[in-house]
């Protein structure tokens, strides 16, 4: 019986969750595009967007004219997700919550450092981590101008990535910058404290054509916790 027609994050994930209980091994050939599409009653363009979600989640790897080979199984990959860091924090037993601020349309113009990256239209959402119920971080993430404010609630509570993806924007890699910065007024009252200066973190995810789609600037307020990152050997 044929699996009903799906979009095609949905049908990642359940690729996902076949892999995760071995229906498809590590090591092991997916099988083709075009059983996927039988099986899911979905177009080849559907089925290539979903192994890219799951490639760039790193489950799978996907060689021209070879096929795509199940590489993972675990239930995160460490430094696919853009989230290990709140992964390290809720493995320490710490409450996480987290809050969104505001969420703004932008008009660029062409002397604005973001116009190169997404014209004059950008969506600005600021949000904002707490740690046993302490104000820790301050996000603001600038996105290409077809993410609205109409999609609030899927913001609040999915990863920042997968509402790109869901938009086929589809982060492929990222870079981050680290350096000191100066808090301001409203961002000592988002806060609550009188620290003047934080670490900030400006981090700028491209996809696969190296574009940008995404430019975030965050502060953490390192007295609260210190910023970890968990590396894999």
């Amino acid at each position: 019986m044929k699996r009903k027609s799906v979009l095609y994050i949905d049908i990642a994930e359940q690729i996902k969750n076949d892999i995760q209980n071995n229906i498809y091994p590590v090591g092991t050939m997916l099988p083709t595009e075009n059983d996927f599409e039988n099986l899911f009653e979905v177009s080849k363009i559907t089925i290539r967007k979903a192994i890219e979600v799951l490639a760039l989640q790193g489950y799978v790897e996907k060689k021209s004219g070879k096929g795509t080979t199940v590489i993972s199984n675990r239930l995160f990959n460490k430094l696919s997700k853009g989230d290990s860091f709140s992964s390290i924090l809720e493995k320490k037993g710490l409450s996480l919550e987290k809050r969104i601020v505001k969420i703004e349309k932008l008009t660029l113009d062409s002397e604005h450092k973001l116009f190169a990256f997404f014209g004059n239209r950008a969506t600005k959402v600021t949000r904002m981590y707490l740690i046993n119920q302490v104000p820790y971080i301050i996000f603001n993430h600038y996105l290409p101008g077809k993410v609205t404010k109409a999609m609030k609630d899927k913001i609040e509570k999915a990863s920042m990535y997968r509402i790109l993806a869901e938009n086929d924007y589809l982060v492929d890699h990222f870079e981050d910058q680290f350096s000191v910065s100066i808090l301001g007024a409203e961002e000592k009252e988002l806060l609550e404290t009188e620290t003047s200066h934080v670490m900030k973190r400006v981090r700028t995810s491209y996809n696969e054509d190296n574009q940008v789609i995404e430019v975030s600037v965050s502060l953490y307020n390192t007295e609260i916790h210190p910023y970890e990152i968990e590396f894999e050997i």
